[in-house]
């Protein structure tokens, strides 16, 4: 199997994966749409939201295409090859991610809380939620300065956050079927627990990439050393007919001479300093 087939392959793994762990929380918040909407039994647990409709409709409204769609975004191949795409989705990405935050906010500071919940968990979903939030315009105005770097990790942080909810659908699996239901201790623990594992996972991939680049970094000032090695002072030897040694411009030579000079930290090109 050839380096481009597997580098595809583990491309498309990305996305698929962030898909898979987003499709349990997507379901429920369809269910709950569809609750809403058909008119469904008021109960205890779904009250708050028939008497405030509007900031779980919309949260569940932006929030699945930000997880579905926002997981094509750390597909490295797939953002190559559909550069505009990318551009044009993280626009409208970046401001659906913000209403997911503020709807979530706003949602864990003025809804009664439900059962089983407590302060902890009260504290985690506004903690949580600023920081998504805080990401997110960190991000946009890295992107708007162009640093692209930054505007990655810290949209990687950002959506880590938004997709607590998955993993959260896995940290309380075991729980519920060794244990039974989760009392208040036990839910913030495991709440808490979706949460940080995702920013783990978005800080060890901010750091393989970072790493990845500085390797590139350095093997491109290998290779503009050795271009200034046999490059020299910009001239080249060679015999004339009569045998004479005489000196020819190099035409390697305006890499390293004339009005620019490569700088691999900044692209394309910066001013020489001389």
């Amino acid at each position: 199997m050839s380096s481009s087939t597997t580098s595809r392959r583990s491309d498309w793994w990305i996305p698929i994966s962030l898909v898979l762990l987003s499709l349990v929380p997507a379901i429920a918040g369809t269910a709950r749409l569809a609750q809403l909407v058909g008119g469904a039994e008021v109960t205890a647990a779904n009250a708050r939201f028939f008497a405030q409709p509007i900031p779980v409709v919309l949260h569940i409204l932006v929030v699945i295409p930000y997880s579905l769609v926002g997981a094509f975004q750390f597909s490295p191949g797939f953002r190559r090859r559909n550069r505009p795409w990318h551009r044009a989705a993280g626009r409208v990405l970046g401001v659906f991610g913000l209403v997911v935050a503020l709807t979530g906010l706003w949602m864990a500071h003025f809804y009664p809380w439900p059962e089983g919940d407590g302060l902890g968990v009260y504290v985690e979903r506004l903690a949580f939620g600023t920081a998504m939030a805080a990401s997110i315009v960190l991000g946009i105005d890295a992107v708007r300065r162009r640093d692209f770097k930054a505007h990655g990790a810290w949209m990687t942080r950002a959506y880590a956050i938004g997709l607590g909810a998955g993993t959260q659908v896995l940290t309380h699996l075991p729980w519920v079927i060794l244990v039974g239901k989760p009392g208040e201790a036990a839910r913030t623990v495991l709440m808490g627990a979706g949460w940080v594992i995702n920013i783990v996972v978005a800080e060890w991939i901010i750091r393989r990439g970072q790493k990845g680049i500085a390797a590139h970094q350095s093997a491109v000032r290998g290779q503009y050393a050795l271009v200034r090695l046999f490059v020299g002072f910009g001239v080249a030897r060679q015999h004339d007919r009569a045998g004479r040694c005489v000196s020819v411009p190099h035409p390697a030579a305006e890499l390293v001479r004339g009005d620019h000079a490569f700088d691999v930290d900044r692209v394309p090109v910066v001013r020489n300093a001389e």
